[in-house]
């Protein structure tokens, strides 16, 4: 029987180790090249819909919200369905809501296609499902970490190509009304065909497809228990809990930073659209390395400790710390410079934490990976949504990103509350040295 990959080879194309790991990364950077493709063009959309600053908040909310129930479900049909089926139905099904916001004619039918458009986000989980059955203890974390940055790179992609190319099409003698529109059609042609290669060339674990080895009786790694029985396992475990408001509180962020930077910069800053979204990508494309390094960090403290797994709660912890006190700092940058200097250093920090708590995960319950997923991914929705509702509520977005400082710093003590008994540390130090 095929085993994990304990070693992560970049130019291997060949094993359905390295295929699933690459396909991956590249349909999550695809699926959140859609999910914020709406973001950087916020300016154009609000002067055409004429959206006030509760609308806009609004429709920030929706564009998160319905992730956290999807991000919830997606989890434990990877258990049962296999990250294959799950993927490939999550492109398809989701390309629905992308290519359908570029035919809203009102703030009512954007707002509806915009929470639609959130399940997109729920990719996260399955990229990470197909990457912790793919690669041993030795380097989950970074395959984790590395395959969640790179795609996490399509946010800020989003955020410097789309203003691009409306620009180009403007140019080209669109009207920027019917551009912007245009500019959105190409992230949803974009997902059905990855939905097609994602099926054609992938298969669940290293043995093979879940389903044609459960018909063959044949045991394998991953698949768990399958449906509600991981999701109830996974419930019962505090640490699932622990790190689902670590994760609120650095992915929350990002998500949140991505769907409100490039007008924070235009309206505080006085920045053009097209200057907004370089400096609001430039957050977005720290995931192509931040993420890695995260996860690299948990993993190389891990195997200095002898795989003692509270070396990798530490990592988290210190990450967080300095997310929450970066995250001050760009809430009081004075002046565009200070405050894209603020924003790339707390933004590193953020990416970090990102992929130091998914470096954890596949510790936290194996045989229930679907649920503890999908109920740490739900984390990051939920810490989004509520930054929109903080957002909403100060009516002010230097006074919400302080606050949201002062609690990164607080949530960092729930990164030290997951630690390890002694027991399970030992277990895991037997696996690494295996």
């Amino acid at each position: 029987m095929a085993s994990k990959a304990s070693s992560i080879t970049l130019t291997d194309f060949h094993t359905p180790q390295m295929r699933a790991f690459h396909l991956t990364w590249v349909a999550f950077f695809i699926c959140f090249f859609a999910w914020f493709a709406c973001a950087p063009l916020m300016p154009v959309i609000k002067g055409e819909f004429g959206l006030s600053v509760a609308q806009i908040a609004n429709i920030n909310i929706a564009a998160v919200a319905i992730t956290i129930l999807v991000r919830l479900i997606v989890g434990p049909m990877c258990d049962r369905y296999g990250p294959r089926k799950t993927y490939t139905a999550l492109l398809g099904l989701g390309a629905i809501p992308v290519l359908g916001v570029a035919f809203a004619q009102s703030y009512e039918s954007f707002l509806l296609f915009r929470l639609g458009i959130g399940a997109v986000g729920a990719s996260f989980v399955i990229t990470q499902y197909h990457t912790s059955v793919m690669f041993s203890s030795r380097v989950v974390g970074t395959a984790n970490a590395a395959a969640a940055g790179w795609g996490n790179a399509g946010g800020g992609a989003a955020q410097a190509a789309m203003p691009l190319l409306l620009g180009a099409l403007v140019m080209a003698g669109v009207s920027e009304t019917l551009g912007w529109r245009v500019a959105l059609i190409v992230p949803g042609v974009a997902m059905l065909v990855m939905a097609c290669v994602y099926w054609r060339y992938t298969q669940d674990c290293p043995s093979g497809n879940f389903s044609e080895l459960r018909a063959a009786g044949i045991p394998f790694e991953g698949g768990g228990k399958g449906g509600m029985a991981s999701f109830k396992a996974a419930c019962r475990n505090h640490r699932a809990w622990l790190l689902f408001v670590t994760y609120g509180a650095c992915f929350g962020i990002e998500i949140f930073i991505h769907n409100i930077a490039a007008i924070y910069y235009v309206e505080h800053y006085g920045l053009s659209l097209g200057a907004a979204g370089m400096a609001a990508g430039s957050f977005g494309l720290l995931a192509l390395f931040a993420r890695a390094l995260g996860g690299w960090l948990s993993d190389r403290s891990a195997a200095r400790a002898g795989g003692d797994l509270n070396s990798r709660v530490t990592v988290l912890f210190v990450l967080m710390v300095g997310e929450g006190l970066g995250l001050l700092w760009f809430a009081n940058a004075d002046g565009v410079a200070f405050a894209l200097i603020a924003m790339l250093i707390f933004g590193l920090f953020t990416h970090m934490a990102c992929g130091a708590t998914y470096a954890l995960v596949p510790f936290v319950a194996p045989g229930a990976l679907g649920g503890v997923a999908g109920i740490v991914g739900a984390g990051g929705n939920v810490g989004a949504v509520l930054a929109g509702f903080l957002m909403k509520g100060t009516g002010d977005v230097r006074q919400t990103l302080m606050i949201l400082g002062g609690l990164v710093v607080v949530a960092s003590l729930c990164a030290l509350g997951a630690r390890f008994s002694s027991t399970a540390a030992a277990a895991d130090s037997a696996a690494a040295r295996a």
